[in-house]
């Protein structure tokens, strides 16, 4: 623990504790799931095991991504200097920081119900999974989808002790936002990830991409409409589902090839912002 004190600025910004979005990202769905399972009430354990669990694996999958593809990120002009990629941490610092976050995740997840305690461990595999997804898929964006979505289904068995259809719904609108967003920020390092010879949604999608995230984000309302119907939800949540998509719509009409770099990244982090809107709507319209 010492030496990693030592390197804690580099520790941080292996964790992305100085770039929480994805972990906004990964939260905002996750305690809304856990809302709409609990009736808008739950438990001070849930509310606490998933708010930390979800910061826990999140900094995990980074930490696993950046061992992974350090040798590619020191190539990328946009990710060279990442600690591992520059050299300032090493391999097995990297296994020390994965190995506290996990036992941390581990011993939080111990606290709820056994079904929940084995969906944790298939959601670990899939996000252990995804930094090597790029190499032998040209959607990896998809395997992202699903470990940004084990939450939901985690949610409702932690509250209820079984995967129900309403959360079915949830994940998959779920699966398709993280796809279309993560397509999105894909897109600023399109060019040199066909350098390299990394495989992603952007790269895949190629001219058509504006088309295909726009299908992905009417699949996201539509999966969330149906969920709304299913779940009987108040007027807030409508209007915080029309709120987003008009967000939505408004990304696709902006979005074009010639989109700059710093434009994307603005768009990527807006989802922030529709993701806690559409958990509000969730907790308002379930209080």
């Amino acid at each position: 623990m010492r030496f990693l004190w030592k390197k804690r600025a580099d520790v941080a910004q292996l964790m992305r504790l100085d770039r929480p979005y994805g972990t906004l990202l990964l939260l905002c769905p996750t305690m809304g799931s856990l809302f709409w399972a609990s009736e808008g009430w739950p438990t001070p354990t849930h509310f606490i095991v998933f708010c930390l669990g979800t910061f826990m694996m999140r900094s995990a999958g980074c930490v696993v991504n950046d061992m992974a593809d350090r040798k590619f990120d020191a190539r990328i002009l946009r990710t060279c200097n990442r600690p591992l990629a520059a050299g300032r941490l090493t391999l097995a610092e990297g296994l020390s920081v994965l190995g506290i976050l996990l036992t941390f995740a581990f011993a939080l997840v111990l606290m709820l119900n056994r079904l929940t305690i084995y969906l944790s461990f298939a959601a670990l595999g899939v996000a252990l999974l995804y930094p090597f997804a790029k190499r032998f898929t040209p959607l990896p964006q998809i395997v992202l989808g699903i470990a940004f979505s084990f939450g939901i289904p985690m949610a409702w068995t932690a509250t209820h002790g079984t995967i129900t259809f309403i959360s079915g719904l949830l994940f998959f609108a779920n699966l398709f936002w993280t796809v279309g967003y993560d397509t999105v920020y894909a897109m600023m390092d399109r060019e040199e990830d066909r350098r390299i010879g990394v495989q992603s949604a952007a790269v895949f999608f190629g001219s058509q991409c504006r088309a295909a995230i726009g299908l992905l984000y009417t699949l996201t309302i539509l999966f969330l409409f149906w969920a709304g119907r299913e779940g009987n939800m108040g007027a807030i949540y409508w209007v915080a589902l029309a709120v987003a998509a008009g967000a939505f719509s408004w990304q696709v009409v902006r979005l074009k090839e010639e989109t700059s770099q710093v434009a994307l990244f603005a768009m990527f982090r807006a989802h922030v912002w529709i993701g806690f809107v559409i958990l509000v709507g969730i907790v308002l319209g379930k209080g």
